[in-house]
């Protein structure tokens, strides 16, 4: 009984992974392809005073940051996905790891797959680049803070549905996945542990 309980949880929790995910990259394509058929690029329109959609296209990293090559970015990315892809497996077969811990780890992978599939498929889609070498779509901007000459001081990034998959999941881990996180030190299947 207690064992049927036990696989009966774990195809929940496998079930709740593939949910997230695959709404998380839903939600998040939409949005991009929306924003990517209904504004031009570098149109900005006011929702309300701290709100704005643009239409912003990201060549690097979180900001716009470029240390490394589009080509080696992208296959950073993949190489991340998988590596976490592998490590929720492994949290999949532990009944003891946390449901919600699950999830931000899935809200991770989805938040990077789906910009991962922006920099794989926009370039050809859009027809700006081949293969690997497009261009994330971004499109939140919250002016929220503003000087005594009226420029944005808090909060000046654009980012898009995505980025806010990960930022939000790393911030519940670090509120309150911190000890699961430290005890998750030694990634091996708990078959493999002594």
């Amino acid at each position: 009984m207690g064992e049927t309980r036990s696989v009966e949880r774990s195809k929940k929790r496998v079930w709740l992974v593939v949910a997230i995910v695959l709404a998380a990259i839903g939600i998040d394509q939409f949005i991009k392809l929306y924003i990517a058929s209904h504004f031009q690029l570098g149109e900005s329109r006011e929702v309300c005073s701290w709100f704005w959609l643009c239409y912003v296209e990201n060549n690097g990293m979180a900001f716009g940051i470029e240390w490394f090559s589009k080509l080696a970015l992208t296959i950073f990315r993949l190489i991340a996905v998988g590596l976490l892809g592998w490590y929720i497996h492994v949290l999949l077969r532990r009944p003891e790891t946390p449901t919600g811990y699950i999830a931000t780890i899935a809200f991770i992978i989805a938040g990077a797959m789906g910009n991962i599939i922006d920099c794989i498929f926009y370039g050809k889609l859009f027809g700006y680049a081949g293969w690997f070498y497009g261009r994330v779509i971004d499109m939140f901007y919250f002016p929220l803070i503003h000087n005594s000459a009226g420029e944005v001081i808090f909060f000046r990034p654009v980012f898009n549905f995505a980025d806010s998959c990960i930022t939000c999941a790393v911030a519940v881990i670090l509120l309150f996945y911190m000890k699961q996180l430290n005890m998750d030190a030694d990634f091996r299947h708990p078959s493999e542990q002594s």
